[in-house]
Parts: C-alpha cells; structure tokens; sequence
C-alpha cells in the first residue's frame, strides 16, 4: 500500500481527520497541519489537548493548555468558542446543529449554535462529553458513572452508576446504549429503555491494558476497541448488546498491543493501528487481513477514513503521518 503524501512532524500527533477531502493533522504542540495542494500550517493552540472531528459541518473542535476552545475549518481558519483563562481545557465533543460540548474541573459546558452556552455541575471531575444521536442529550463520564442531560429542557439528569474512575464515554449510533472507557483494564456500558426509565449494566473485561480508542461501525452493530494485542470487537446488534456474548478479536499480533481502531464510514471494515507502527485492515464478515502499513516510527496515534473510504489518514506519537490509498 503506497503511503501518499507522509508527512514527519515534530512530536506527539493528537488526531488525524478528514475535512471534506482535505487531510488534517493536530500535534501536541498546538498546530494544525493541511495537506491542501502543499503541506499548510495554523498555528491554533499553545499546547492542544483534545480534538475531535465535527462530522456534522466536517471541521475540527479542538481544546488547550491556553484555555481556548476552537473550531477549525478545511482551509485553516480558526473560530474561538470559548476562553477560559488559566483552565485547561481537555474535554472537547462536537454535537448536532453546531453544538459543541467543553469541560474543565466539575463543569460539562455545552455551547450552542447561537452562542449560548448550558452549564452542568457534577459531584467530581468531568472526565468525557458525548452527544447522544438524536435530540440534544449529553453523557457525562465522572468518576463512579455517567450523567445523562437534557441541554434544551429542564428534564431532570439521569444517573447511571458504576464505581471507579470512568476517562471517556460514548453513545451508540442508535441511542440505546452509553458505552465508558475506564481507568481499570474495562469497558463498562449501560442499555438505556425509555419506556421503563430502567438502565441494565454491561461490563466488558478482559483486557491487558487499558483502553484508549473505541469506534462504532457505520449502523453500530459492532464497537471496536483497543488495549489487548488484537482489535477486540464486541456485538451491539441484538437487544441486549454484548450480555452473554463474546467479542471477536481481530488482527492479533503476539505482544503487539492495538493502540487505535477505525471503522470503515460505509462498510464492515475496521483499520487497526499498532504500538509498532504497523496498521491492517480487517474485514469483519471473515477476519480477512490487509496490511496497509508495515511497522514505522512511534505508536499509532490516529486513524481518519476519507468519507468515500478509499484513503486512510494516519498519526503517530513521533509524528509520523501519512495517507494511505487503499485502492492502490
């Protein structure tokens, strides 16, 4: 597979996305890198700690030590949404309809479109955002669970409880089930029911390490996640999700630890990145292997699919970058 247009940065590589057809690359360092007909750079943050796609107006939101939130477009320009002196900002999320969620201490914010902004306070630190799917709902990860919120009513939170330390949280694509990365080697997921306002746990264990990358394939029928020496990939197609089931493991390598997993945006395909450098994509009908990349310079970082999936961005944590054609 031939890597075109690798990029060597300087330093760590947070994300990789992306923006329309345009490959973007986040570093540590607070830069933001364009491949746009020559490599382009914007100077966003002194120190960036978060950043993550806006799918719905494909741009970047990201968050710094400079307690800035801002969201960068395609060609470079940077917009603040938020300033929060001497507070760094590690939390970032990007809703529907331009919505964006931020936190730093106890306090999730969700900013609207408009400009107005929600605040909620929890009893610890805010560890993760995400948007639910469908209606301006957020999951709040903290430690010892989740809190859900209604943004536009006054309906009260919902609390989904589970002790420890719970470091990020996502919503499956269809709303039913809220799934957290924890700080102990686990995943632990709840199944919402809104006709009984009833939660039923689902604990994911297992793992070596812990886990740092999840992704949900295009209609969520499978989450994909890293911390073990293969993608392991549990089943959400049933009504109960993962309960009593067990997950594929793709890709294994012996002592290689999965560092980040990307679902293919149309089809059952997962790219897979390695602490090695190494990336393979797996198909998910019969385990077939491709292997993009051979092993290279630092931990994969990031992994970002073209929307028409014919190209795959890559990031390390010694900023060796790239994308990969895998039609070639």
């Amino acid at each position: 597979m031939p890597t075109v247009a690798p990029l060597d940065l300087e330093g760590h590589v947070v994300t990789c996305a992306f923006l329309g057809d345009i490959p973007v690359f986040a570093t540590a360092a607070g830069t933001i890198h364009r491949l746009d007909g020559g490599e382009k750079v914007t100077e966003a943050h002194q120190g960036l700690l978060a950043c993550v796609k806006d799918l719905s107006n494909q741009t970047l939101v990201t968050g710094g030590e400079d307690g800035k939130v801002l969201r960068i477009a395609h060609d470079g320009s940077v917009t603040e949404l938020a300033y929060v002196p001497r507070k760094w900002i590690s939390v970032v999320a990007a809703g529907p309809q331009g919505a964006v969620g931020y936190a730093y201490g106890k306090v999730a914010h969700v900013r609207l479109a408009d400009g107005t902004t929600k605040d909620f306070t929890e009893e610890r630190t805010v560890e993760g955002i995400d948007f639910a799917p469908k209606g301006m709902r957020v999951a709040v990860a903290r430690y010892n669970g989740v809190t859900l919120h209604w943004v536009g009513t006054s309906g009260a939170p919902v609390d989904l409880e589970w002790k420890g330390a719970h470091t990020g949280v996502t919503f499956s694509p269809d709303g039913r089930f809220v799934v957290t990365t924890m700080q102990e080697n686990a995943l632990h997921g709840w199944k919402l029911d809104s006709k009984a306002n009833d939660t039923r746990h689902m604990r994911m264990t297992g793992y070596p390490a812990k886990v740092k990358s999840l992704s949900w394939s295009v209609k969520g029928k499978w989450l994909a996640s890293s911390g073990a020496p293969a993608a392991i990939v549990w089943p959400f197609s049933g009504k109960d999700g993962p309960m009593g089931k067990a997950p594929l493991e793709l890709g294994t390598r012996a002592n290689i630890m999965v560092s980040q997993v990307a679902f293919h945006p149309a089809e059952e395909v997962l790219a897979i990145g390695f602490v090695d450098g190494m990336i393979l994509a797996v198909r998910i009908a019969d385990g077939k292997e491709a292997l993009l990349r051979r092993p290279g310079k630092g931990a994969i970082t990031s992994l970002g699919w073209s929307a028409n999936g014919k190209l795959v961005a890559f990031a390390s944590d010694a900023g060796d970058c790239g994308v990969i054609d895998i039609t070639a």
